[in-house]
């Protein structure tokens, strides 16, 4: 760089050696003491040349500009780093001569660190890398015995210091040339990886098309399975429907005191056929109300319940299937809350579960519970048995059509192992959940959640949006939600999420708080912000503490990944709320 003369520069300077600047002889005999001293200072041969050249230059146009001048070199020691010091001094005009103009610096700033021009005087600055003070009479030493040389063998120097330079730009030429062509060939290379990757994506593309036109194909099948299995149902119930009333109507006439007398046997095997008759008319009429209620034809006829009644109702039509020594009873504490349901249908639920609760318990007690969840406001109606229980392999079986627990009691009571299945989906058609829990040789206890006032929300929303980055769940809660949902939207995180709620406001959303930015809580907060989607109800599925979630969080309930089932995920949508009172965080009020 150049500096002008803005300030007075006073350097400790060491001198090596001097010389005189008056014609272009003194030039040549400048540039050879700037490759001696510099060589001597321990500069390496393209910094002497550097040094050398930019000297020369400074010197030609100096001779034409100002005159006669002086050369000090030198080395100052004083500063950060050691440096090699030029000094070109000349004498300042009188005011009243005419001021010649200064030389430029032209080249030499471009060839050493520093250029300073000031007020008669020159000064350029090259760094040195290894030089200490006992180094300066070594130099001086140097720079004495080297012989001076004449302007032809300096020439001949400079021509061959030319061609030095030549021959390292050839050199350095060659290999850009060849870097250029391992770069070509690199670059090769990455376009052919690159045609390899897209042509496999491609593939992988058409690929995963196809599976998706297969599932589409295999779901359609499903459904249509599903559909001919329903109607197979409904067909085949109507018509055992017609016979079996007829063996139960014929049964009656021989029954019938006003008939031809019986025998006393002939009398037994009527009755016999009688009861095995109304028996096949109850199993073909559950058959029948399944297949309505998974279609959606079976229609609740709601109308205000007096509870106590129907308890009381129920109790003394299960009471003759108690064992001996078992004890069957009604517990309902104080007056229980008016309700709003289907009494029949209610009545048929309560009967299975209580007719599975006295064929299985041998010894101890049944009990049917009638409780107030006035938090939820729902009513719980709780069948609880000292039975044989059920392992946790077939606990998880029991609400599947037609399978049977294996047993010895339970071949004795054989059944159709559609018992808790139909009273299931009749549970579901109130607006309630059935949940079962069981401990073999200890007792199992199933437990119906139901609104009060009929059914205050869908069990089955129409669109679902969940928002979850773990694939593995996404999964595992398409499968939950088979037939609680008619059509799952996901995505794996908040900004995908948001857009797609944007696009289609869904009835309910699913919601994840443990995600990648932005997480959860962010997502809540956009929701809640939203002109539309502030009114989607949110369910927080998470494995956090529900602690983490902040009280003014607007949810509609808090379900936990650990223990995430069918059945409350059907609980919130019956009755989608904020669950602050139990502290569990699932939605259920049981503290699991």
């Amino acid at each position: 760089m150049v500096d002008d003369a803005r300030y007075e520069w006073q350097p400790t300077l060491t001198t090596l050696i001097r010389c005189p600047l008056v014609d272009a002889n003194d030039v040549f005999v400048v540039r050879q003491l700037a490759r001696d001293v510099a060589e001597a200072v321990g500069l390496g041969r393209q910094d002497r040349v550097r040094v050398a050249t930019a000297l020369s230059e400074i010197g030609r146009e100096l001779i034409d500009a100002v005159g006669p001048a002086v050369v000090d070199f030198g080395v100052e020691l004083d500063g950060v780093a050691p440096s090699l010091v030029v000094e070109i001094t000349w004498e300042t005009p009188s005011p009243d001569s005419p001021n010649a103009p200064l030389p430029t610096a032209g080249a030499a700033e471009r060839l050493v660190e520093r250029v300073e021009r000031l007020d008669g005087r020159i000064v350029v600055r090259k760094r040195l890398g290894d030089f200490r003070p006992g180094d300066v009479e070594r130099a001086r030493a140097a720079v004495a015995a080297a012989s001076p040389r004449g302007a032809l063998e300096e020439l001949r120097s400079q021509n061959q210091e030319l061609v030095s330079a030549l021959d390292d730009l050839q050199a350095r030429q060659e290999d850009l040339l060849r870097l250029n062509g391992e770069l070509e060939e690199t670059n090769q290379g990455v376009l052919a990886l690159y045609a390899e990757l897209s042509q496999e994506l491609a593939e992988t593309n058409t690929g995963v098309v196809a599976l998706y036109a297969e599932l589409e194909d295999k779901t359609r099948q499903l459904r249509e399975i599903a559909e001919t299995r329903t109607r197979f149902w409904a067909n085949v119930s109507h018509e055992l429907r017609t016979p079996v009333n007829s063996v139960i109507g014929l049964a009656r006439l021989l029954l019938d005191p006003a008939g031809d007398p019986l025998t006393e046997e002939q009398h037994r095997q009527t009755r016999l056929i009688a009861s095995s008759g109304a028996t096949l008319l109850t199993l073909v009429n559950e058959l029948l109300d399944i297949a309505k209620a998974e279609s959606g034809r079976m229609e609740p006829s709601l109308a205000p319940v007096d509870l106590v009644e129907l308890l009381t109702h129920v109790h003394g039509v299960m009471r003759p299937m108690a064992a001996p020594g078992v004890t069957f009873r009604v517990d309902a504490d104080g007056r229980p809350p008016a309700v709003v349901t289907d009494e029949v249908i209610l009545t048929r639920v309560l009967r299975n579960l209580l007719s599975n609760a006295l064929k299985f318990t041998p010894r101890g007690e049944v009990v049917l519970i009638a409780e107030h969840d006035a938090l939820a406001n729902r009513l719980v109606l709780t069948v609880r048995d000292t039975g044989i229980g059920i392992t946790a392999e077939h606990a998880s079986r029991v609400f599947e059509e037609f399978y049977q627990i294996p047993g010895p009691l339970q071949a004795r009571a054989a059944g159709t192992g559609l018992g808790l299945p139909y009273a299931r989906s009749l549970t579901r058609l109130l607006g309630g959940t059935l949940t079962l829990e069981s401990t073999p040789q200890v007792g199992t206890t199933a437990v119906i959640r139901l609104p009060l006032h009929g059914t205050t929300a869908p069990t089955r929303a129409e669109h679902a949006l969940l928002i979850d980055d773990d694939p593995a769940f996404r999964e595992l809660f398409r499968g939950l939600t088979q037939g609680l949902v008619a059509r799952l939207t996901e995505a794996a995180d908040g900004t995908r999420g948001l857009a797609l709620a944007a696009e289609d406001p869904p009835d309910v959303i699913f919601l994840d708080l443990h995600m990648p930015d932005p997480d959860g809580f962010e997502v809540l907060r956009r929701l809640a912000t939203h002109d539309t989607l502030s009114r989607v109800p949110v369910v927080v599925v998470t494995s956090l503490d529900r602690s983490v979630l902040p009280a003014q969080a607007a949810v509609a309930n808090i379900l936990s990944k650990s223990d995430l089932t069918a059945e409350r995920i059907a609980d919130t949508l019956t009755a989608p709320r904020a669950d602050d009172g139990n502290g569990d965080g699932d939605g259920d009020g049981d503290g699991t």
